[in-house]
């Protein structure tokens, strides 16, 4: 050290964020289309099993929003345990993971439990008269349900399955009602539900500063591009940008899985290319693929190319270019 100098604090600039913070942020912008999916599916619903032990708590909070919502009991432990064990830990823990926990362990759950995975109900809500009681949802989570009824709603599956039977969409949309699946009177997951008020928790998070749009806006942009390309083309057998947005788990992947600090780039322009990468592969897995939504397999895919996004697209340091040589001072 400089003899004589004294060492002080650096000109940093302190912000208010941190992790826990952050989380609480994140929880309190989702919990509205969470409270929602709980009035439409009742009592089972709200006993959907999350961890709740500090970091972990977000990470359960997102995977029960993709779960069946009168799954077992079993199956958010099963999937709590591989997201915490095989999505957090064996990286190193907290922040040091690959992959999205909550979309790691709901794409293994989907593999090795397909039936429990894709059995949907019908919307029963809170309160009314064929809603599950508090004994019954109980025994609904602990027993199982053999007998789930039915439902006619334009799912993805129901769309897909319709189409393997050689259906055009105008025959299998005919009962459809954006407007009920906007504010999400639909069958689905708790993240499946409403669309009005999982984008309205993502825009407050947007204007917190929690998140940014480059991820969402991509995201969302390039689905949208795609979709109204094909369904140009040949509008019987692609279906339109609105149901693609207004389907699924669009938007809860959009704001509040794919903008996950931990495994998306750094840089502006790469979550740009992030998000046009999991736009891309959602459109083509729901168009082609063998499962009818493709956001969490294209979510863990891009995670895997998020260490390669980082590498070529990288901040220009202060003083060099692009390409990281120095840049020429001009002569006077």
């Amino acid at each position: 050290m400089i003899p004589h100098m004294k060492p002080s604090s650096g000109a940093h600039v302190g912000a208010k964020a941190s992790v826990s913070h952050i989380m609480w942020q994140v929880i309190l912008a989702i919990s509205p289309a969470t409270a929602f999916g709980i009035l439409c599916f009742g009592w089972p619903a709200l006993n959907t099993p999350v961890i709740m032990d500090g970091s972990a708590l977000l990470t359960g909070w997102l995977l029960a929003m993709t779960l069946p919502p009168w799954a077992p009991w079993w199956i958010g432990v099963v999937g709590s345990g591989l997201a915490i064990i095989l999505g957090k830990q064996v990286y190193g823990g907290l922040g040091q993971n690959l992959f999205n926990p909550a979309m790691l362990a709901r794409v293994a759950l989907l593999i090795s439990f397909p039936i429990e995975m894709t059995t949907w109900p019908n919307v029963s809500p809170l309160f009314f008269s064929h809603s599950p009681g508090l004994f019954e949802s109980w025994h609904i989570t602990f027993a199982g349900l053999e007998n789930i009824d039915a439902t006619t709603g334009a799912t993805l599956g129901f769309i897909k399955t319709e189409f393997s039977q050689n259906h055009v969409l105008s025959e299998i949309l005919k009962d459809y009602s954006g407007f009920l699946n906007f504010i999400g009177w639909t069958r689905g997951s708790l993240g499946e539900t409403s669309t009005l008020l999982l984008v309205l928790g993502g825009v407050w998070l947007i204007r917190q500063g929690i998140i940014q749009w480059y991820i969402p806006v991509s995201l969302l942009l390039t689905v949208t591009v795609l979709a109204s390309v094909f369904h140009l083309m040949d509008d019987q057998h692609f279906v339109s940008p609105f149901l693609h947005l207004n389907s699924g788990a669009m938007m809860c992947v959009a704001f509040f899985i794919a903008t996950d600090y931990v495994t998306s780039p750094n840089t502006k322009a790469g979550q740009l290319v992030f998000g046009a990468g999991c736009g891309l592969l959602i459109f083509v897995i729901r168009t082609w693929g063998a499962y009818p939504e493709g956001a969490g397999f294209a979510v863990l895919l891009m995670n895997a190319a998020t260490p390669l996004i980082d590498h070529y697209i990288r901040p220009r340091i202060y003083g060099r270019d692009r390409k990281g040589k120095p840049l020429e001072i001009p002569k006077s």
